[in-house]
């Protein structure tokens, strides 16, 4: 008899053997879905998860203060430091509409801390919405201390930080402002951009179900903008900005510009322009003003006048063609290829040494002096002294000025050069030159910075004294100029920057101002610009300084305006750095 299977038991098996199949077919699915998770894309699901619970926070740096000089709360060796420019801790108010417990009485209490109305404010944040944008910034501290004592719900401060000038307009466009981007815009804020502002950070934190931060860490450190120390000295620079606006109004100017200079470094110690602004309120100022913003000591250029005739004279000295006391004779004009030229006065000075030829201001004479040394000599002594580049100053917005190329020279380029017509130069120029008279020859690059400070206030870099290697004149030759520039302030035409018990070495401009060729050319008659540039005290030279005072109304030459203006800012700075009297005080 045949033996058969029992199909029940055939059955059984074969569901048993699907079963267990299903089963190792889902762990291997399993696990193969394990491994991708936990090995393939394993730190995707970990930042997604990460995501859930952690918070990323940008964490914005603090910008490094400008700091001036102040020998006052120090020594001349180790000055003082007096901030004029740093970030300063301030509030953003903001409310949560649907939070407030009584939008009518929170209306009523911070009205007068937002500037509005108070039905201004009830209207607005009479709402059940989750978010506004800040109703007031820029509160202080005592700001929020006081609304804080109000204890109303709904209402919330942000901390933040902006730059706040404490001085206000004090050297406005040297320091230039930080915009609503947080980017410097003009001046040292603007040319140490990207030492001032640091690097950001990021600070990671967790976040629970309510959405409340706890546990917060550093993943990226933040690093703070570097501190500036400036050469600027405060109390100089506020005693010129005083001194500048008070000639401005004596002498009916419609601006004005002073420099000075440390002629042993080329350190500025102080620099002042009028109209200035208030770095505070940069906001506040029109699109027709915008121009007070830029700085006119490095990129407003004019016709020195009268100054210039120190160059030229130290350039004929310093090539052997003269002496301070060679003599000439002089008449009351002088004709170069058609064109007059004649003395400020239409004065015949006659018989005169140099030395007396800039105390008379004697444009005849100038212009004989210039023909002695010729086209490619004065040329290339005026590019010695720097005239016709940029200075390498570290401001933004300098200008080069304009010096002819040689050229474009004629007799008449070299005839009105000689006494500071024809060329085009900045404040700083001329300021720079009076130290490299001052000085031996040595020209010197100005600059503003001293110093820069890393987070700790130690010094991370220090501003060296660049000195180029080729001397605009010799020592001899700067001795010789400035006993001539002494006696222009003893006996010509700058009596008024006298100090007594000093040397003061000088000279006067008065500049006219040329006339623009749609209205015909040539030059006004009845405007002008005073100016005197110097260095003090003239035996052994500290500082060199030009003031220039634009279109004053109530003079006729700068002997009246400009030359007084630069002898009291002399005697207030030899009085401050205690420089001792070298002559008798009469």
């Amino acid at each position: 008899m045949r033996r058969t299977y029992s199909p029940k038991v055939d059955t059984f098996a074969s569901r048993l053997s699907f079963v267990a199949g299903t089963l190792v077919f889902v762990m291997v699915l399993f696990g193969i879905r394990l491994f991708v998770k936990t090995v393939v894309v394993h730190e995707a699901t970990r930042a997604r998860a990460e995501q859930q619970y952690l918070v990323r926070k940008e964490v914005v740096p603090r910008r490094g203060t400008i700091y001036a000089q102040d020998v006052s709360t120090g020594t001349e060796d180790k000055p003082g430091l007096k901030a004029l420019a740093q970030d300063r801790l301030t509030y953003s108010l903001s409310v949560v509409p649907k939070n407030l417990k009584d939008p009518r009485e929170t209306a009523q209490k911070l009205a007068s801390w937002v500037g509005m109305s108070e039905n201004e404010l009830f209207d607005k944040i009479n709402n059940h919405r989750l978010y506004l944008p800040p109703l007031a910034k820029g509160l202080s501290e005592d700001d929020e201390a006081a609304i804080a004592t109000l204890h109303l719900p709904g209402v919330f401060f942000t901390e933040e930080s902006d730059r706040f000038y404490p001085e206000g307009y004090l050297a406005s466009q040297v320091l230039g402002f930080v915009n609503a981007e947080g980017h410097g815009t003009y001046g040292i804020e603007q040319t140490y951009d990207e030492d001032l502002r640091g690097t950001g950070g990021e600070v990671l934190a967790e976040r629970d179900v309510r959405g409340r931060l706890f546990s917060a860490t550093e993943s990226r450190p933040v690093n703070d903008g570097s501190a500036i120390v400036l050469t600027i000295e405060r109390n100089v620079q506020g005693f010129v900005e005083m001194t500048l606006k008070k000639a401005i109004e004596t002498y009916q100017a419609e601006g004005g510009t002073v420099v000075i200079i440390d002629v042993k470094t080329g350190a500025i110690v102080a620099m002042a322009n009028q109209p200035d602004f208030n770095p505070n309120e940069y906001r506040n100022v029109s699109k027709e003003e915008v121009g007070r913003f830029a700085n006119p000591a490095i990129g407003s250029v004019w016709e020195p006048g009268s100054i210039f005739k120190t160059i030229v004279m130290a350039s004929a000295i310093n090539a052997g063609l003269i002496e301070p006391e060679t003599t000439g004779d002089f008449g009351n004009e002088v004709i170069v290829d058609g064109y007059r030229i004649n003395t400020a006065e239409n004065k015949a000075f006659g018989h005169e040494t140099m030395t007396q030829v800039l105390e008379n201001s004697d444009n005849v004479a100038m212009v004989w002096i210039a023909d002695k040394l010729g086209n490619e000599a004065l040329h290339a002594a005026l590019k010695k002294f720097g005239f016709g580049q940029e200075s390498g100053i570290d401001l933004p917005g300098e200008v080069a000025g304009r010096l002819p190329s040689l050229s474009s020279w004629h007799n008449t380029t070299r005839a009105t050069l000689a006494f500071g017509q024809g060329i085009a130069t900045t404040p700083l120029q001329i300021a720079s030159a009076m130290a490299t008279l001052a000085n031996g020859g040595k020209v010197r690059q100005p600059h503003l910075v001293a110093a820069i400070l890393d987070q700790d206030g130690a010094v991370r870099q220090e501003t060296e004294s660049k000195v180029r290697e080729e001397s605009a004149i010799s020592p001899t030759t700067s001795a010789k100029i400035a006993g001539m520039m002494v006696s222009v302030v003893e006996l010509g035409h700058g009596k008024r920057a006298k100090v007594a018990g000093y040397k003061i070495a000088g000279k006067t401009g008065t500049a006219q101002i040329s006339r623009p060729i749609e209205e015909g050319g040539g030059y006004y008659d009845d405007q002008h610009i005073g100016g005197f540039g110097g260095f003090f005290p003239a035996d052994k030279p500290r500082f060199a300084m030009v003031v220039k005072l634009d279109r004053p109304k109530t003079v006729k030459f700068a002997e009246s305006s400009a030359a007084p203006t630069f002898g009291e800012i002399a005697q207030y700075m030899l009085n401050y750095y205690r420089i001792a009297p070298t002559e008798p005080i009469k």
